[in-house]
């Protein structure tokens, strides 16, 4: 293989879902790569296509949802896409794995997270019971769980919100993905049970070289744990770009508010947040043209006629007409190093 073949090509993903009331479009043209052991972010506002993009690429979207033919999945190289379920059972869990954004709804409550963990290994890894409960214990260790053998007879009820999200990163990582998605991992935790799985996350990264793909909405996370991230709106990336240039320079005016909602230190009560005006276009009906148009402080006549696609920008992309003018943004984040 090619050494410049990325781990995870996507092209021209579409995700429809087929209701009562018309043809939503929740994911409707994402292009995405990631390279080996990269880590990219894929940021936007609730709505906006990214845990339904997270759930295509394992092809895990249930009736009345469809991933539209042409929509391309390639995991080096190969079209998952065109595989069969069977083929796809080895994939999942196997090569791409994912963290889901509740673990108390994720993980099955009647049977102890070690059957749980021994599992996957089972059946992805070919270990008999006594080697895959083995796994399972040092699985659990690994991801920082005191008295991993006592812990790993514990049913999912038994552990705090912290101790279950670890749980899921354990059995995430025990058949060494190549790829790992990560949905809102610190969803619904305290900040310092938050800040331990971040740190987790990294660490592991860095010690098993794996690839991760890390949806959230929360652009500090994004800042801390990511090369490159991805600005998702209205079922599309309208931004893509190295983290530190993306938050110093945005090219997108979706980007630039993000980065204006943002409280920062030394706010008084007589500094509003900047909110963005107007809400998320229906996925059953996106405006024609631009789809930020209608909430855009700079639209113009061509923004509500025609639909903008990725341009390139310096190191960046950005689907917005005005960076064939050279548009800057006022808005800036600076990114830790």
């Amino acid at each position: 293989m090619a050494d410049n073949t990325p781990l995870l090509r996507v092209t021209g993903l579409r995700t429809y879902f087929y209701t009562l009331d018309g043809v939503l479009r929740a994911v409707d043209g994402v292009d995405l790569t990631i390279g080996h052991g990269a880590a990219v972010g894929l940021v936007g506002e609730s709505g906006s296509g990214k845990s339904v993009t997270a759930l295509s690429l394992l092809r895990l979207v249930d009736s009345p949802g469809r991933i539209e033919p042409g929509s391309v999945i390639e995991l080096e190289g190969r079209d998952l896409s065109a595989l069969t379920e069977a083929e796809l059972e080895q994939v999942r869990g196997k090569e791409i794995s994912m963290i889901f954004q509740e673990p108390m709804t994720s993980l099955n409550p009647v049977f102890t997270v070690g059957d749980q963990i021994a599992e996957a290994v089972r059946l992805h890894e070919g270990l008999g019971a006594k080697d895959a409960w083995a796994k399972a214990v040092e699985m659990l260790r690994l991801v920082g769980i005191p008295s991993a053998e006592r812990r790993v007879h514990d049913y999912p009820h038994q552990m705090s919100g912290g101790m279950r999200q670890r749980v899921m990163i354990a059995m995430a990582l025990s058949c060494n993905p190549k790829l790992l998605i990560a949905d809102e991992p610190t969803t619904a935790l305290d900040v310092t049970v938050q800040a331990q799985i971040l740190e987790l996350m990294k660490e592991l990264r860095e010690r098993l070289g794996m690839s991760i793909l890390l949806i959230t909405h929360d652009l500090g996370v994004i800042a801390e744990m990511v090369d490159e991230v991805a600005v998702m709106y209205a079922g599309r990336i309208v931004e893509r770009g190295p983290v530190a240039d993306v938050f110093a320079n945005p090219q997108h005016p979706y980007t630039e508010a993000l980065l204006r909602s943002i409280p920062v230190v030394g706010m008084t009560y007589a500094q509003p947040l900047r909110a963005i005006r107007g809400m998320v276009p229906s996925p059953l009906e996106w405006p024609p043209g631009c789809r930020f148009a209608p909430r855009c402080d700079y639209a113009f006549a061509k923004c509500a006629t025609e639909d903008p696609h990725l341009l390139p920008a310096g190191d960046q992309e950005s689907a917005c007409w005005l960076s064939e003018q050279g548009w800057r943004p006022t808005a800036t984040i600076e990114v830790a190093t």
